[in-house]
């Protein structure tokens, strides 16, 4: 009687147990731990004797997060089977909930030998689930090199106040929580590991650059390393960078990056490195804050404008690059207490700053680097102005994304014409070419100072596809057409420019000068007019400070010049050549006409409608239009050199069909 009590009450019990587990998995599975945990609880007073119960209450307790009892359930289910894997599997998660990351990985690390040695095939087939931790180790490292690779060299730990170059950042990061959070989270979840990574070493190592204008005895590299910024007297520039790190550390970031000391001034291949680099910089950066020390506080619309940060060459490309920019004042409140958290999406600040610098919203807001519209960026800079001379070149590398020596001691006009050069020799834009005022001694074709591209370039008269068709067909002769085919074709055959060693290889169509004579009366004695005469071109007058040996068909000259117009396909809107968006080099035959139609007699005079026929003549509508020349004297090497003119010369053929005019087709060498 005795043993059928004992039987239905243990039969009891397990039916009592097995509807309380029920129960609980269902509470579990509607997301309700409470009740989960409170009928694990009972089913576990039922009978203690189960570690499958305390392992389920230890995940349900962690839907609670309630750490420290799930960790105890995990000891528990450790305690009833020390060989089983799953103890410390709970055991780890309740660590790492509670963010004692070093003991989470110790216990995932003992799990990890529980799978290996498992008995069960099946058990031990889980151990594929898992990352060693040594590989995410590795994979965190890689990570952390490849982001560092595109970040500035040496930056200031907001927290610490100390100045770490990348070993130290590196270190700081592998004994941070961030680090052992990563690291316990990634050994679980392999197949999360690469984004989620990436996206943890993003976010500890963001930086924020400043933007300033340089004032005296700004902190050097010198003054900070191994020291505390914010130990230091705050006197000086000091307060600007205390203050600049103080905000930086509030809005939340560990890391911040100044001109000022950052760089190793004295090391010759960092600063190199530095000024090519430091486009990227900006532009990986997190938020860009820029400083206007010379804007008081509570300062209306316009002030911006006119601080002195707006003239300096250095900040046009840390206003560029940045994609979160702030502005501050100089008692370091928001410009216009505009609290948004991006300025570049102020409409207000980026109207001021498109009106002051001439650089329209869309390039302000999204700028690209490249060489697209050289002469428009050179324009942008015209009017700026830095410490050292060569800066105003070195300013630009990363606008025009080029990586060139940076050599100071070289003169301004050598830093210039490097760039210039570098541009033609990549892109064969010759829109550099368009400038006024004096030549550089690196290339005659390029100009001494940057301020000579503050002048509009030349724009050709707009002209209508009614206009051009209108004068297409005035273009009807057979002789015309003939004459223009075989122009056209030898335009399209011309290589691009070239550009290298200071000398200029340049395509272009020669008009030869036929006269030169000086007027007489000059309001400028530094400056001399002449009236020229070229083979097919209206007469003209340019004004140079040249003196020009004048002559005339009667009298010779023993140095020729020349009127050119530089060649340039996309702005003559010929089709583009296949490669030419990859190379300059590159060239190809340009479509030709046949000589098939000229078979006939010319006496005709029948319309010319074939596409090829009527592109050729909307060319020579277009060479018939007025364009910016270059006028250039011949050396006794046969090369020739470019006389400088204050104003943009601009010439016009004489007869738009004279097509013959136009045939002086060449590529010239310009010292």
């Amino acid at each position: 009687m005795m043993l059928r009590r004992t039987i239905s009450l243990i039969g009891l019990t397990f039916d009592c147990t097995a509807r309380c587990v029920t129960k609980a998995d269902e509470a579990v599975s509607a997301n309700n731990h409470e009740v989960a945990v409170k009928l694990y609880s009972a089913a576990i007073a039922l009978d203690s004797s189960r570690h499958s119960l305390f392992a389920h209450r230890s995940q349900a307790k962690l839907g609670l997060k309630l750490h420290a009892e799930a960790l105890y359930d995990a000891e528990k289910v450790i305690e009833f089977d020390p060989s089983s894997y799953i103890g410390y599997e709970l055991k780890h998660a309740a660590l790492h909930e509670a963010q004692l990351y070093d003991e989470a990985v110790a216990a995932f690390k003992i799990m990890l030998f529980k799978l290996e040695n498992a008995s069960d095939p099946q058990i031990k087939k889980l151990r594929q689930k898992y990352g060693r931790p040594s590989e995410v180790e590795d994979a965190i490292r890689r990570a952390v090199q490849s982001y560092l690779d595109s970040a500035p060299l040496r930056l200031v730990n907001t927290s610490t106040g100390r100045l770490c170059d990348r070993h130290a950042q590196t270190n700081s990061f592998k004994t941070s929580i961030e680090y052992k959070q990563l690291l316990s989270s990634s050994i679980k979840h392999p197949h999360l590991q690469t984004e989620s990574i990436e996206k943890a070493v993003e976010t500890y190592f963001r930086w924020v650059m400043l933007s300033h204008r340089w004032e005296n005895e700004e902190p050097l590299l010198h003054d900070i390393v191994d020291k505390v910024v914010y130990d230091l007297d705050p006197v000086g520039t000091m307060v600007k960078l205390q203050k600049f790190c103080k905000i930086t550390r509030d809005a939340g970031y560990l890391w911040a990056w100044s001109d000022t000391c950052c760089i190793d001034q004295h090391n010759n291949s960092e600063v190199q490195r530095s000024v090519n680099s430091m486009f990227v910089w900006y532009h990986n950066s997190a938020l860009t804050i820029i400083y206007l020390s010379d804007v008081p506080p509570l300062s209306q619309s316009g002030a911006l404008a006119h601080s002195a940060w707006n003239t300096r060459g250095w900040t046009v490309q840390e206003f560029l690059a940045p994609n979160v920019i702030l502005f501050y004042q100089a008692d370091w409140t928001l410009y216009l207490d505009d609290r948004s958290p991006n300025h570049k999406k102020s409409v207000a600040i980026i109207q001021e700053l498109e009106d002051s610098t001439g650089i329209d919203a869309q390039a302000l807001v999204a700028f690209r680097p490249g060489m697209a519209g050289a002469r428009e960026k050179l324009q942008w800079a015209s009017t700026r102005v830095t410490t050292l001379q060569e800066d105003i070149a070195y300013s630009l590398f990363g606008i025009f994304g080029v990586h060139l020596p940076v050599i100071y001691g070289e003169t301004k006009q050598n830093a210039l014409g490097r760039l210039l050069q570098e541009i033609v020799a990549q892109s064969g834009d010759i829109s550099v070419l368009d400038w006024v005022g004096k030549s550089s001694e690196f290339n005659s074709c390029l100009p001494a100072d940057i301020a000579a591209y503050r002048p509009p370039p030349f724009t050709s008269p707009f002209l209508s596809e009614d206009q051009i068709h209108a004068l297409v067909l005035s273009l009807q002769d057979a002789i015309v057409v003939k004459l223009a085919s075989t122009l056209y074709s030898r335009l399209g055959n011309l290589t691009a420019p070239r550009f290298g060693n200071c000398r200029l290889h340049l395509p272009c169509i020669a008009f030869p000068v036929t006269e030169v004579r000086r007027r007489r009366s000059q309001e400028r004695m530094s400056y001399f007019t002449f009236e020229v005469k070229a083979d097919g071109l209206q007469d003209m007058l340019i004004t140079t400070e040249d003196k020009l040996a004048p002559f005339s068909q009667a009298k010779s000259t023993r140095q020729p010049y020349l009127l050119v117009r530089p060649w340039n396909r996309y702005d003559l809107e010929l089709p583009a050549l296949a490669g030419d968006a990859q190379s300059v080099d590159d060239s190809s035959e340009p479509e030709s006409l046949s000589d098939e139609y000229f078979s006939g007699s010319s006496e005709d005079n029948e319309p010319v409608d074939s596409e090829p026929h009527s592109r050729a003549l909307s060319l020579i509508v277009r060479l018939g239009q007025p364009f910016g020349a270059l006028l250039l004297a011949q050396q006794r090497g046969g090369e020739y050199k470019r006389v400088a003119s204050d104003h943009n010369i601009t010439a016009q053929v004489k007869d738009l069909t004279a097509v013959h005019d136009m045939m002086d087709v060449r590529t010239l060498e310009i010292l």
